[in-house]
């Protein structure tokens, strides 16, 4: 996948632009302010850097700016699984409006700046002037040589977070374990009190109705006997009476039909009479008063609301509160379990240990490989016999990066000590050794497109025409964009294109164009002599397109 084309309005210093870009090698060049790293900073802007009013041109309400890409097969599950169309290209566009409100869309659907940049990643990679900065940061150091051994510190950063987990558990059981030991006591004591009543959880409806039964038992009796004799009295009980009544009817039905359906009603009536005094004689004959069982009763529901009352809750909810309790309890001689925790908190940290020695175990493998590859890059940009080296410095205390840091080292010259990269005192020196880590690194990634902006400064002479050529071998595998002042660099370029700055009815205005033939001899020859041109440096130009013709096959 390659840039394709990048479409600017009102950006910065830029009113209207359309670029279309190819693939190989292309150098941006023009004179200092003319908006060479405008364009780059628009790119960054499309994939999802920080946007603020101040790249939206005066005058102007808001900017816009696209990015159409080439589609790529390796990047259909990311647009898939973000819900995104796949089509023949990639378009990637970004507004921002004068009061810093910022839009975003891929495809046409709107997107957050972080997914812009999720995708940022996959497409382009950037190396700029001050690239060298990142070698004193020890996080990138050390991802770049990860990333060149293609290893992942995934697994051991999460080996790491769990081996902190239980070293927290651990510690912090250590420090509570007095005021552990004294709520296991309180909450042992509570259980072991109420667990002699061992209250049921529905034993107190059950004793709430046994109790009123019992304390009304004598009422009850009465009230049962009363109801028998007044069914059976000899005389005037209903049983006797409702029998009368149905034999009366039941003698005359023969002479009038109505009777039939009277009697039977009185028969039903007797019926369920007789069953109701049936009960009531199985009542009394199983009913008693049973002092002894009431008494049980008192005590047992005696226990029930003093145990209530004491931890202030009603006597309903006591079973539930002593399985809490035991629950609680549990949970805490779990947490005071200092064996069990240490175990856990060994087992993590062997787990984290073996993973990071395995790690440290790939980086020692990478890191020679690396330095010679570095080293060698070094020899063709002006540091003959200089010497990259890559160490590995254990630490004190396990890192959730592994087991040790990643240092460069270098030696700018035959016989010198190899020193931190940070400590090199030449910036010449920085930007070369930036440079040749970058050349060297440039294909771990995914990413088709490479952006130089302006690596190459504080380089010139032979080093630059070295420059020139290494940016054009990269350009044969991938799409490389370049900013630079060199000559030597843009003379090896497979396509030119010069950003000039004109005054316009709105104030000054930067323009892209391309240039070919002899408009190309003079942008080269104005990178070698300034804005006079004379027939030296128009003649020196045009040798040296021929000259890059005759290395790289280039045509100017």
């Amino acid at each position: 996948m390659a840039l394709k084309r990048l479409t600017l309005r009102d950006f910065v210093i830029v009113h209207e632009l359309e670029l279309d870009l190819a693939d190989g090698f292309t150098v941006l060049t023009g004179e200092t302010g003319a908006g060479k790293s405008i364009l780059i900073g628009a790119l960054q802007l499309a994939l999802g850097t920080r946007a603020d009013a101040g790249v939206v041109r005066e005058g102007a309400s808001r900017t816009d700016v696209c990015a159409e890409f080439d589609a790529a097969p390796n990047l259909n599950d990311w647009l898939g699984e973000s819900g995104f169309d796949l089509s023949d290209s990639l378009l990637l566009r970004r507004t921002v409006d004068a009061q810093g409100k910022s839009r975003a869309w891929i495809n046409g659907s709107p997107v957050t700046a972080t997914q812009l940049r999720d995708i940022g990643e996959r497409l382009l990679d950037i190396h700029g002037q001050h690239a060298w900065q990142s070698l004193t940061r020890p996080d990138s150091v050390r991802g770049l040589l990860d990333a060149y051994a293609g290893i992942s510190t995934e697994p051991v950063s999460q080996l790491w977070s769990a081996w902190r987990d239980a070293q927290k558990s651990l510690t912090d059981a250590r420090a509570a374990q007095d005021s552990l030991q004294r709520e296991s006591e309180r909450l042992a004591w509570q259980i072991g009190e109420v667990d002699k009543l061992a209250p049921g959880f529905d034993e107190w409806d059950e004793l709430n109705t046994s109790h009123t039964r019992l304390s009304h038992a004598q009422a009850l009796l009465d009230a049962a006997q009363a109801a028998l004799s007044a069914l059976e009295d000899d005389d005037v009980g209903a049983l006797a009476r409702l029998a009368r009544s149905h034999t009366s009817l039941q003698n005359q039905e023969h002479v009038e039909k109505d009777f039939q359906g009277l009697a039977e009603v009185l028969a039903s009536s007797l019926a369920q009479a007789q069953d109701a005094a049936h009960s009531l004689h199985a009542y009394l004959r199983k009913t008693d008063l049973d002092p002894q069982r009431l008494a049980e009763l008192d005590e047992r529901m005696s226990l029930w609301l003093s145990l209530a009352r004491r931890y202030k809750r009603m006597p309903e909810e006591l079973p539930g509160v002593l399985a809490s309790w035991k629950e609680a309890l549990a949970k805490l001689n779990a947490a005071s379990d200092l064996a069990a925790l240490e175990a856990a908190e060994q087992k993590a940290g062997a787990a984290y240990m073996a993973e990071a020695h395995s790690l440290s175990k790939a980086r020692g493998k990478a890191a020679p490989r690396l330095a010679k590859a570095i080293t060698q890059a070094m020899q063709g940009l002006g540091m003959q016999g200089g010497v990259f080296e890559v160490a590995l410095q254990k630490v004190e205390r396990p890192m959730q990066s592994g087991l040790e840091e990643v240092v460069f080292l270098v030696a700018g010259h035959a016989g010198s000590t190899p020193r931190p990269v940070g400590k090199v005192a030449s910036g010449g020196e920085l930007s070369r050794i930036a440079l040749a880590i970058a050349v060297t690194t440039s294909q771990l990634g995914t990413a088709q497109t490479l952006i130089f902006d302006e690596v190459d400064a504080g380089v010139g002479g032979a080093v630059a025409e070295t420059v020139g050529r290494l940016m054009k071998q990269l350009g044969r595998d991938r799409q490389v964009l370049a900013v630079t002042h060199l000559p030597q660099v843009a003379a090896c370029a497979d396509h030119h294109l010069v950003v000039a700055k004109q005054q316009g009815t709105t104030g000054t205005l930067s323009t892209v164009a391309p240039v070919n033939g002899e408009q190309r001899v003079a942008e080269v020859a104005r990178m070698l002599g300034g804005e006079r041109l004379s027939s030296t440096t128009l003649a020196h130009a045009k040798e040296m397109l021929e000259t890059s013709v005759t290395k790289t096959g280039l045509r100017p």
